[in-house]
């Protein structure tokens, strides 16, 4: 892949986009985790916790990668990945992280619940690199100090624009059918543009599509479990 060839930028924007949908719940674990602190030391946890789970991150993501050229991880990633873009839309996620007693408890929460935590984003950077190791490195240099520093601007476009996360999750979605459509075993099937194209989108799509129907479904029966609720508290 050339560098600033347009293959490379659309790989690049598309770790980006990842990093900072899927960056939300990191930015949330930051903050309770370094919010008993004193204010002094909430910088330097969130300094040393981030760069100690992009250290992480990365290596996992290298790591990944590199699994992803064994025959046929390509195609599970993808379809992990198809599930993960659909989770996003669905999910209403909790965040029950133990703030730190001390500046050295906090940083290793952040280490540790980046970790567990970031495992979609490994796979979902590792996808979209197509083995590149540079995109990798570049997309989490653009995107963490943007999640640091930006974490709450982040949250609070995200709950006023729930159109980011469908984006997020379309772009998820079209990363896992690369993956697919790259994997040796069914790459034939997808050497006609036709197909191969047809099939990127309507997989896109169709996820988009499934997720939201199912979030307003959710939404609805939310809705009529609360109206009980507030009639008994009325009467």
């Amino acid at each position: 892949m050339d560098l600033f060839s347009l293959e490379f930028l659309t790989a690049l924007l598309s770790i980006v986009v990842i990093d900072l949908v899927l960056a939300g719940d990191n930015a949330i674990v930051i903050g309770l985790a370094a919010r008993n602190l004193p204010k002094d030391q909430q910088k330097k946890v969130i300094i040393w916790g981030t760069v100690g789970a992009v250290v992480i991150r990365a290596l996992a993501t290298m790591a990944v990668v590199w699994l992803l050229k064994i025959p046929g991880l390509l195609l599970v990633g993808g379809i992990l990945l198809i599930w993960i873009a659909y989770k996003l839309l669905v999910e209403e996620k909790g965040h029950d992280v133990q703030a730190g007693a001390s500046m050295w408890a906090a940083i290793r929460t952040i280490i540790i619940a980046d970790a567990l935590m970031g495992l979609d984003n490994v796979l979902a950077v590792a996808g979209a690199a197509h083995g590149s190791f540079l995109l990798v490195v570049l997309g989490l240099v653009i995107s963490v100090p943007i999640v640091v520093w930006g974490s709450t601007i982040i949250l609070k476009f995200v709950d006023r624009f729930p159109i980011i996360i469908t984006i997020g999750a379309g772009v998820l979605a079209w990363t896992a059918t690369k993956m697919i459509v790259e994997e040796p075993f069914v790459a034939p099937y997808f050497a006609n543009p036709v197909i191969k194209y047809g099939f990127e989108i309507f997989v896109a799509a169709a996820v988009v599509t499934a997720g939201t129907m199912k979030k307003k479904k959710q939404a609805k029966e939310t809705l009529h479990h609360a109206e009980p609720m507030k009639k008994q508290h009325s009467s």
